[in-house]
């Protein structure tokens, strides 16, 4: 069982799948809201569960044990969070979930991508076929003919 808590792939399917439920709950969601206030309503219940976790995995730990380079990064990451949620709503309000989603997950695409050109990881051919797919098919799921 341990292993399995420990598990990467797991935890990246639940991702997926909570990211499946989060498209289908928000587009309902902001039928009738503006989607910024919508992505303020988001945002204020993922810090509210953010803290529970924190406080029932006993995972806080003292704002100065974290470098200050780790401080920029994740200051970054939030902005950069927050920028993709405001667009993710404002695209649900404006388009059908079932091809706003696609186009956000080209988010994989550019990972691999920045990943590369900025992290020094390493894709194989096998790997750059998948992104290549992954690419053409959330191209094909959100084209409307």
């Amino acid at each position: 069982m341990k292993s399995l808590l420990t598990s990467w792939p797991l935890w990246a399917l639940l991702s997926a799948g909570f990211a499946a439920l989060t498209a289908i709950f928000a587009k309902v969601g902001v039928e009738n809201v503006n989607s910024d206030f919508a992505t303020f309503i988001r945002t204020i219940v993922i810090l509210l569960a953010a803290a529970v976790m924190v406080s029932i995995s006993g995972s806080w730990q003292e704002p100065s044990s974290v470098s200050s380079r780790s401080w920029l990064f994740l200051v970054l990451s939030g902005l950069a969070t927050g920028a993709s949620w405001i667009c993710y709503f404002r695209a649900l309000k404006l388009g059908d979930a079932a091809r706003v989603a696609p186009i956000d997950k080209l988010s994989v695409v550019f990972v691999s991508v920045f990943a590369v050109l900025f992290l020094g990881e390493r894709l194989t051919l096998p790997n750059w076929l998948g992104v290549i797919m992954i690419a053409g098919g959330a191209v094909l799921v959100a084209y409307r003919a």
